[in-house]
Order: structure tokens, then C-alpha cells, then sequence
């Protein structure tokens, strides 16, 4: 692993379970929201499943089968398929909304903030993330995120791992992509960014999926730096 941060000018991270705890958040509102409302629903599987159509969505916007979408449609698609399929359909349209935006009100993993304002101190921070704007803005707001900037996928109008992706990040911030550098808990979105000359970052959240991952518990690539947290990413990168 490399150890030398003079060629890197932004630190870019991915966000969806890399810098917050989307399960955990999204199972913590739902039960509230289900005893209030006295409904009787498995919300751990509900979320893995709202979760579950994540990619496929959007893979029909990659794939050029539908028109560019902002993932807050998306999400909002999946949630009513959901719905239909728990037999929930006598939601309010103020329900449903609310239940969308769950999305925009995602908690970060314990180390997350301290880190980011550490390595805000030597670099630019911010979002490369499948999030639209609006979304990633107010779940920074409401986080405490301290983020210099917020790129979300409309910025580049495509959905990692497409190679546009990366490269609207770096024209964004007027960097070469050798000087700009994704961290992600993501093997695949790692190996992407590394495609497009991208440096990379790997932090684990080994529970991201919850308490049987199976998935990048481990780096699987020859990443620029290994980080058990932000803090350690931090160190490594010598931000005070």
C-alpha cells in the first residue's frame, strides 16, 4: 500500500453503507413507524428487500432501458412495489413520501464524523455517490457531515460503476484522476475508480448487510490504502 498523499488533492467517498449504516437506519424508522400505526411487518427483511431492488433499478437507467432517473424516483418506485407486495397499499401519500425520504435521514457508522473532519483538515471532502443531490445534502445536513462538496450521480447523469461516473468526479473538481481518491467499503466500486485512474481506499463495515455479510469483509484488490475506519484512514493519510 502506498503511503505518500503529495499527489492527492480530494478525498471522495462513497456513501450508501461506506459512510452511513443505511440498514440499521432504515429498520430503526420502520419499526417506529409500524408500532405507531400498529402494523405487523418483518421491517429487517422489508429494508433488505427495498435494498434488494437498488441495483436492479438502476441498472435499467444504466442499461439505457428507461430514461435518466434520480434515485429518489427510484427508491420511491421500489417502495411502492414493496408496499403492494406487503399489502400495505392503504399508506397515505404523506406515509409514502415520509417513508421515502427515509433515505435522506441515514445515521453515519460511530467513527465517521471525526474522521471526515480530519481529513477535511488536509483535503477536499465529498460525495461520489449513486445519491441524487437533494438526497445526499439533506442526509449530510441532517448527519453532521462535513463534507466541501456533494457530487451526486445527476452531476455525471450515470450510475457507478460506469466509467462516466469517476470521470465526471474528477472534471468536477478540476483534478487529474490520479490526484483524486475514492474511499468505499466496496471492492467492486473501488475496482471502477481504479479503471479510470482513480487512487482507492478500502474501509470494511463488515455489517453493513447485516450480522451474516458475506461480502467485502476483506480487501480483494491491491487498494492504495486499507483502513479499519475513517479515523485509521485518517492516520494513514497524516491529517492531524
Amino acid at each position: 500500500m502506498a503511503h505518500s498523499t503529495t499527489s492527492v488533492d480530494a478525498v471522495l467517498f462513497d456513501v450508501f453503507g461506506t459512510v452511513v449504516d443505511w440498514r440499521g437506519s432504515i429498520i430503526a424508522e420502520l419499526k417506529s413507524f409500524g408500532a405507531e400505526r400498529g402494523l405487523s411487518v418483518d421491517w429487517e427483511k422489508f429494508t433488505d428487500s427495498w435494498r434488494g431492488l437498488y441495483q436492479p433499478s438502476m441498472e435499467q437507467v444504466r442499461s439505457g432501458r428507461r430514461p435518466w432517473t434520480i434515485l429518489d424516483v427510484l427508491h420511491r418506485e421500489s417502495l411502492d412495489t414493496l408496499l403492494e407486495q406487503h399489502k400495505l397499499t392503504a399508506l397515505s401519500e404523506a406515509d409514502r413520501v415520509h417513508l421515502t425520504k427515509v433515505w435522506h435521514r441515514l445515521q453515519p457508522w460511530p467513527d465517521v464524523v471525526a474522521g471526515l473532519t480530519r481529513l477535511k483538515s488536509r483535503f477536499i471532502i465529498g460525495t461520489l455517490s449513486n445519491g441524487n443531490v437533494g438526497l445526499l445534502a439533506r442526509m449530510g445536513k441532517n448527519a453532521g457531515l462535513p463534507w466541501d462538496v456533494v457530487l451526486g450521480a445527476e452531476t455525471a447523469r450515470a450510475y457507478k460503476p460506469l466509467p462516466e461516473a469517476y470521470r465526471a468526479a474528477a472534471r468536477l473538481l478540476n483534478v487529474e484522476p490520479q490526484r483524486l481518491m475514492l474511499a468505499a467499503a466496496h471492492n467492486g466500486d473501488l475496482a471502477a475508480a481504479a479503471r479510470e485512474g482513480l487512487k482507492t481506499a478500502f474501509i470494511p463495515r463488515p455489517t453493513e448487510h447485516g450480522p451474516l455479510q458475506k461480502i467485502d469483509l476483506a480487501p480483494d484488490g491491491a487498494w492504495d490504502y486499507v483502513a479499519d475506519d475513517f479515523g485509521k484512514l485518517a492516520d494513514q493519510l497524516g491529517c492531524s
